[in-house]
């Protein structure tokens, strides 16, 4: 079953076409990434989806419900923490969820919100401030406000930018804890590491969406070779390397370079004059999410689907 089954939705602001026929599904109980440089369109995506903006094109299903005429319906039946921090943080931790508890009409409030202090780990720390809080901690009260209702579809926008990684660690710990319980997830992040913990995973670029699968087919599909070239002068061979034929990317990772190209042939050629030049042994490397990932946005129009 999708829970999310949306088809050609476009958003324009004035001139500028914010979200371009984007047509995604989610199923039921997956984590699915979504991810896309800052501006491409994905927190407008999102808002599309659980109701709080109506689409100029398109059309869908959030939770069996229609995106243009049970839109109310829908906010109220989807979780969505939102980018920023937007908790009273004059308030503490446990008044901050009792005001959401009674957002959504759920009685006996304390009930609700015991439950969501023990879930999240905050029962310690329920009489301090939510001003006073570290970005981790903050996560984890939005991440509790969020599920406080008991949502089929949790919708996270960037939910752990600005976090140590434990506290991401954690987080994710928590997310995939809730997919096991039967809730569907779909997460924006810019971490790659986090992006490879999603059961699929969506690439969105300019307002369009790019490509949708599993990890390991988007890397396959993407048809990136990968070479690995190390030795003393690696740095020297940077600039002629990207002067090459067959060489879209060159990323130095300490004393080697990760050379990447569409063209196999022309790539290893590039590769063994320039190792022989320099003196630098090269092999075969493993393509990866991040060469992909920076592929689509020096190249979207290669992935337009």
């Amino acid at each position: 079953m999708n829970v999310i089954d949306v088809q050609g939705l476009t958003k324009r602001y004035g001139d500028r076409t914010v979200v371009d026929d984007v047509t995604l599904t989610v199923k039921e109980g997956e984590i699915s990434g979504f991810l896309g440089p800052n501006g491409s369109g994905k927190t407008t995506t999102i808002r599309l989806m659980c109701g709080l903006l109506t689409p100029d094109q398109g059309s869908g299903r959030v939770l069996g419900m229609d995106l243009r005429t049970q839109a109310a319906k829908i906010k109220r039946e989807v979780g969505y923490m939102t980018q920023r921090f937007s908790f009273y943080e004059d308030l503490t931790i446990e008044e901050n969820l009792a005001f959401v508890a009674r957002l959504y009409q759920l009685k006996p409030v304390q009930e609700y919100v015991n439950k969501a202090l023990d879930r999240l780990g905050l029962s310690k720390r329920r009489g301090q401030l939510a001003g006073n809080l570290s970005g981790g901690w903050k996560q984890r009260l939005a991440l509790a406000a969020s599920v406080m209702h008991k949502p089929k579809l949790l919708l996270l926008d960037e939910p752990t930018a600005g976090v140590d990684p434990k506290a991401r660690r954690d987080f994710w710990d928590e997310i995939h804890s809730f997919s096991s319980e039967g809730m569907t997830v779909l997460v924006s992040t810019h971490y790659m590491d986090e992006a490879e913990r999603c059961h699929r995973i969506n690439y969105i670029f300019d307002g369009r969406l790019l490509a949708s699968g599993r990890v390991a087919d988007v890397v396959e599909q993407a048809g990136l070779t990968t070479l690995v070239l190390e030795g003393v002068r690696v740095d020297e061979a940077i600039d002629r390397l990207t002067a090459m034929g067959g060489i879209d990317q060159v990323a130095p990772f300490g004393s080697r370079l990760h050379v990447v190209g569409r063209d196999m042939e022309a790539l290893q050629n590039s590769v063994n004059q320039v190792a022989t030049e320099f003196d630098l042994v090269s092999s075969q490397g493993v393509t990866n999410l991040e060469d992909v990932f920076i592929q689509m946005m020096k190249t979207p129009t290669a992935f337009n689907r």
